[in-house]
């Protein structure tokens, strides 16, 4: 059993949690709001943006420590206040932590800027285009003032139940976008799945690697994501666009495979099937 500190217990984070939990974990989790979180779970509502309301995290002496927080808005300004301020200020807290064995920092491919087709992976320099992709690689590289070991997870488009923005769009054509793109993806159980897989490997004494990219089998076009969607609920799906030009990247899950982790949704026909079957 590990003492293991979640700060971000949305979605993912609750998710996450609950594995832990059943894995025999004594678990506490960092949320803003007041709503209830997984059975057997200690939960401290709290404000990663303001210091003085993580106080408290400094009593729990963790030993693993999960940073799974999520911007509230698409502007620099929040990103730099939840991934970099808020990563920054729960740091603070662990200063005196003498059990903290391992740091968790869920972040996300945004930090991979590159327009290219060629597949992309860990050992891929990043290369932010966006406030995104720089502030979330600013906050990545606040890891390496810490005296534990740390691991960055780049988690892709995180899809699943409550998550229907594509199943909306696919139902309506005239919203598709002008251009093809690649796009990468990855089911929000698979996602918990592979955090507590590294967490169990940290507490039975396994090397890791210091960053994983999070994604599936499976780099698509999103306009043949789209038109499966449309084909399986029955709608008359738009042309591909003219032009030629393909943008985005594509990228590797060799090193998550490597770890021998077994994903449930190995590509985003498996996933969506199961929630449009749940529609």
């Amino acid at each position: 059993m590990a003492k293991i500190l979640i700060v971000g217990c949305g979605d993912l984070g609750a998710e996450l949690a609950r594995l832990l939990v059943s894995d025999g974990h004594l678990v506490t989790g960092v949320r803003v709001s007041e709503k209830p979180g997984p059975l057997h779970v200690r939960l401290i509502q709290a404000d990663v943006t303001h210091l003085d309301s993580l106080q408290s995290l400094s009593h729990i002496q963790a030993e693993i420590l999960i940073y799974c927080v999520a911007a509230n808005a698409q502007t620099d300004e929040s990103y730099r206040m939840h991934y970099v301020e808020g990563l920054q200020n729960v740091l603070h807290t662990q200063a005196h932590n003498n059990h903290l064995k391992h740091i968790f920092f869920v972040s996300s491919t945004r930090v991979y800027g590159q327009d290219t087709d060629n597949l992309l992976d860990e050992l891929t320099p990043a290369e932010p285009c966006d406030f995104g992709g720089e502030r979330l690689l600013e906050a990545e590289q606040l890891l390496s003032t810490m005296d534990c070991d740390t691991t960055k997870i780049r988690l892709a488009g995180i899809y699943g139940a409550g998550r229907q923005y594509l199943i909306k769009m696919a139902k309506e054509p005239s919203r598709w976008p002008e251009s093809n793109k690649w796009t990468n993806r990855i089911h929000r159980d698979d996602a918990a799945r592979f955090i507590s897989f590294l967490c169990e490997k940290v507490v039975t004494g396994e090397t890791i690697q210091d960053c994983y990219i999070g994604v599936d089998d499976m780099p698509t076009l999103q306009y043949d994501v789209l038109k499966w969607i449309a084909d399986q609920i029955g709608v008359v799906s738009t042309p591909m666009p003219a032009d030629e030009k393909i943008s985005g990247k594509r990228l590797s899950n060799q090193r998550l495979r490597s770890t021998g982790f077994q994903l449930k949704y190995s590509n985003y026909q498996i996933g969506y099937s199961e929630m449009l079957n749940d529609i």
